[in-house]
Order: structure tokens, then C-alpha cells, then sequence
């Protein structure tokens, strides 16, 4: 999975309420750690706390790339999400 797609993921999440920013900061650790590159949306989200919801949509959405559409639908049906 692509990180455009999992970040559209994380914002129609944080939005609809069923995300928390806290697991966004703990995907971002995860990814910096097995990142062959980190770039800096990757440090900039695993340094906000957990209340700072609206600092991690804005750095979500500035992940370039393209969204697997597919792909994210089968990420919101999974959660009960359309």
C-alpha cells in the first residue's frame, strides 16, 4: 500500500471519527523506522501528541502520490465505513 492511500485513509478517518490522531503518530513511527527515506511529513506527524488532530490532518494531506482506490475502499469496508 502506497503512503497517498493510507493517508486518505487516516483523514476520511480523523474526520469521521473512527481514527484517532494517536494511531496516525504510531503508523508514522512505523514508517520512518522501515522508510528507505524518511521525508519530513514522516517526522512531522510522529512529533505531534495526541491531541493535535488538525496538525496531523495537515500533514496527511500533504503526502504526494496517488490514492489506490481500490485499495482504500477495501481499507473503509473493513472498518464499516462506505
Amino acid at each position: 500500500m502506497n503512503y497517498r492511500t493510507k493517508a486518505e485513509y487516516f483523514i476520511q478517518g480523523i474526520t469521521k471519527g473512527f481514527v484517532e490522531a494517536s494511531e496516525v503518530i504510531a503508523w508514522s513511527d512505523v514508517v520512518i523506522a522501515s522508510a528507505p527515506k524518511t521525508e519530513d511529513w514522516m517526522i512531522e506527524i510522529s512529533t505531534c501528541g495526541p491531541d493535535d488532530r488538525m496538525l496531523v490532518l495537515s500533514h496527511l494531506n500533504s503526502i504526494k502520490g496517488e490514492v489506490d482506490s481500490a485499495e482504500l475502499a477495501a481499507l473503509l469496508a473493513a472498518k464499516g465505513v462506505s
